[in-house]
């Protein structure tokens, strides 16, 4: 008996099914764990008309095979709503289209096209910031006229690109002529750059409502054994090898070689963008192109430049890793704040090399100042690819003897609002964490350093978690965005987190106090950047108190990592 059927659906009609809870995920289903930056990289691909996979759902019958719900960010389920679809392969770029297209989610996507207008790339208007600062920066329809940014959460409610565009005139436009010139331009940019997204059809895989549990399952399972992206690096390895070059080898080798590069579980596309970097190529005249990153780009390179460019970037990546660990206090690879900012890091780096004496030491103040002030100024959160490229021209030229990186040279302290950082606000939080590890964080429960092999200990791992216990707080009804601040958390060990996890601060700041000592227990609460000395907040379970100290502590570390001097 056939099981299944193909057919090829509209984006905008599933969404529609998602948003009007017809089509639902199997509660079995993991959540939904995609970066902003893999649904902005989704989103151009879908403007460019590419092929984004094949998506596989089945029919409810008359008896729901698996327990529903709806997806992150759509309308909840009710208990008497029966949903005619479940997905079974597709919830990750379903669930990042709903909430980009749909403006819900943490972050909000847009499209500049003014931008567009002037022919700039794709990558440079597509971005997304994180809801509070898009609100902020693009929530009114004054601010979207003066940008001529379009949020594509419009795209799919409130009227769509139409309804947006009739308010766009009326603001902007001051007379007919004005209003009819605009109107024609905006036009042109949506058929060439919005339409596409409307107009967009996934393949999918229909499974009928006969299809038994058991086949589901497995059918599940296969997919999630072996559903593997095929990525830019595989493309190339396979391009490269009929020219004998193989870059899989290379890249055992090179793990083999510099385990530092394995431990940070390090993309090998990474490799491929530092050599966009170091070995640019020529363009059809044979003038050496601008240093990039962009994907197309990587896919344009040429054996003799991935050759040349390998050893170099693999030596500098290991390099720069070290450096961020040794340095910036990034010993685990969930502390980068962005992985993207390795890239001129390691190109730069590679340049450095050659440098003998003090030079090399003035190079690697300069680089990590530099990554404080990129972290900390969240330079990486729209189009990280520009801005690397940015970044090595900028770095180049800082490190050669000339002015500062912009990154360095306007980072604004003022800027970072640490009360409200909290561990999905990925970057700024990231950064923290590290300056408290390089800062020599000691381990709560055996008093030494805050290791790699502490964090990933068995018995007893080192893990962020709160230093006024959530227990506590939420008796003293406490906002969850002060509870889960970045200034209420550390590293801590399990055992000690358990200790933690029902008692008052001060009752087991002080244990600690009287087992080790004044002396002692100020070294160690100095080390996470807490208050110390009998007067501290911990010891007076004061949490407004706290929440001041600690910001105290925390901003003037900052201030001395990135200031201007």
């Amino acid at each position: 008996m056939k099981h299944s059927y193909p057919t090829s659906e509209h984006l905008s009609f599933l969404l529609d099914m998602i948003h009007n809870r017809e089509m639902v995920l199997p509660d079995f289903q993991r959540d939904f764990v995609w970066d902003p930056y893999a649904t902005d990289e989704l989103i151009e691909s879908i403007i460019r008309n590419y092929p984004a996979g094949s998506l596989l759902r089945i029919k409810n019958g008359d008896e729901l095979l698996f327990k529903p719900r709806a997806f992150e960010g759509a309308p909840e389920l009710n208990d008497n709503h029966r949903p005619s679809y479940l997905i079974l392969d597709g919830q990750q770029r379903l669930t990042s289209l709903y909430q980009a297209l749909h403006g819900v989610g943490e972050h909000r996507y847009y499209l500049d096209l003014d931008g567009l207008e002037k022919n700039k790339d794709l990558e440079d208007c597509a971005f997304y910031l994180r809801e509070r600062e898009g609100t902020a920066k693009y929530g009114t329809i004054e601010q979207q006229a003066m940008t001529l940014v379009f949020p594509l959460g419009r795209l799919f409610d409130g009227g769509g690109f139409n309804a947006w565009l009739r308010q766009i005139l009326k603001e902007r436009a001051h007379n007919m002529d004005e209003m009819l010139d605009l109107q024609t331009r905006l036009l042109k940019i949506y058929e060439q750059w919005i339409k596409p997204i409307e107009e967009y059809e996934f393949p999918m895989v229909t499974l009928n409502e006969e299809t038994p549990g058991e086949a589901v399952c497995t059918i599940f399972e296969t997919l999630n054994r072996t559903g593997v992206k095929l990525g830019v690096f595989d493309l190339l390895t396979a391009r490269f090898w009929a020219k004998e070059l193989n870059l899989r080898d290379r890249w055992a080798k090179a793990k083999l070689e510099r385990p530092i590069v394995d431990d940070y579980d390090i993309d090998p596309y990474y490799v491929l963008q530092i050599i966009g970097l170091l070995e640019p190529g020529v363009d059809k005249d044979m003038n050496v192109k601008s240093p990039s990153i962009k994907r197309g780009e990587i896919l344009n390179m040429k054996v003799d430049q991935a050759r040349r460019g390998w050893d170099p970037a693999i030596e500098a990546l290991a390099e720069v890793l070290e450096i961020i660990r040794d340095d910036c206090g990034v010993i685990i690879p969930g502390l980068i704040p962005y992985t993207t900012m390795l890239i001129p890091m390691a190109a730069i780096w590679s340049r450095q090399l050659s440098l003998r004496g003090p030079g090399i030491g003035a190079s690697r103040l300069k680089l990590t100042k530099w990554f404080w002030c990129s972290a900390f100024g969240a330079q990486y959160e729209k189009a990280p690819n520009s801005q690397a490229a940015k970044d090595f021209n900028e770095l180049n030229a800082w490190l050669s003897g000339g002015e500062k990186s912009e990154s360095v040279r306007d980072f604004n302290i003022s800027s970072i609002q640490l009360r409200n950082v909290r561990p999905k606000q990925r970057a700024i939080y990231k950064a923290t964490m590290a300056l408290v590890m390089q800062n020599g964080a000691l381990d709560f429960y055996n008093r030494g350093k805050i290791t790699a092999q502490l964090v990933a200990d068995k018995r007893n791992p080192v893990d962020d978690h709160h230093i006024f216990p959530q227990a506590f707080l939420n008796e003293r009804n406490v906002m969850p965005i002060l509870r889960d601040s970045i200034l209420n958390r550390t590293y801590i060990d399990r055992l000690t987190n358990r200790s933690l996890k029902h008692s008052a601060p001060s009752k087991y700041f002080s244990n600690i106090m009287r087992e080790h000592g004044l002396g002692e227990t100020d070294i160690l609460l100095k080390s996470h950047l807490l208050p110390p000395g009998t007067d501290s907040s911990l010891l007076k379970d004061d949490f407004d108190q706290f929440l001041n100290d600690r910001e105290n502590l925390l901003m003037s570390f900052i201030k001395q990592k990135t200031e201007n001097s």
